[in-house]
């Protein structure tokens, strides 16, 4: 009797990233640059917050020898967002901000336009913002949250190192079910998992499931 053969992976059309809290900036703490009220930022210079979140440079260089698009999305204003990109060793494609703000599907459509995609199926979008997800819902991509390094736990690396591994794990709990709620398909905790994470959305594509 022959042995059964895998079938091979669905290959992915293209992986949209979050800026901060994603890529860069753990714990988004870039917000805190705004004023109280929220309507303008206090100060242009982001560059503290520029450095790459656990395993993002790695996950782009994966994706780049595999010749799956990438682009990163952010509502920041263009100055601060470069600031932040910066580490990103051009390993990633920048997304003008769109007219319409988060959750609507502009800027994930923007995105796709700006590399040229012209399909939406096997597209992802990863973020730890709900509102971003939610715009990638909207846009029907596949969408992966990440627990530990954005808005939700919300707290800077050294304040994050600091925790014990219950206060840990109560943030990433509260987080992932939050993330769940805004319709998130995977939840991980940060970009390290984010290559077994690709591996089960390609598992559940090949049954014929949707986003």
């Amino acid at each position: 009797m022959l042995a059964a053969v895998a079938a091979p992976a669905l290959p992915f059309t293209a992986v949209l990233f979050g800026l901060s809290g994603c890529l860069v900036d753990f714990g988004a703490q870039t917000r805190t640059l705004r004023s109280t009220d929220g309507t303008s930022f206090l100060s242009l210079d982001a560059s503290a917050f520029a450095s790459p979140t656990p395993g993002a440079i790695a996950a782009l260089k994966r994706l780049k020898q595999q010749s799956i698009p990438c682009a990163w999305i952010d509502e920041y204003p263009a100055g601060i967002a470069e600031q932040l990109a910066a580490p990103l060793e051009n390993l990633i494609q920048p997304t003008p901000s769109p007219n319409n703000h988060w959750p609507a599907p502009d800027a994930c459509w923007q995105a796709l336009m700006s590399l040229g995609v012209g399909q939406i199926d096997g597209c992802v979008l990863v973020s730890g913002d709900p509102r971003l997800l939610m715009a990638g819902l909207n846009a029907g991509l596949w969408t992966v949250g990440l627990a530990s390094c954005g808005p939700l736990c919300g707290l800077s690396p050294a304040q994050w190192d600091v925790l014990s591994d219950l206060q840990r794990e109560r943030l990433r709990g509260r987080a992932t079910l939050e993330l769940y709620a805004s319709g998130a398909h995977s939840v991980i905790d940060h970009l390290a998992e984010l290559e077994s994470c690709l591996a089960d959305i390609s598992l559940r594509r090949l049954k014929a499931e949707k986003p």
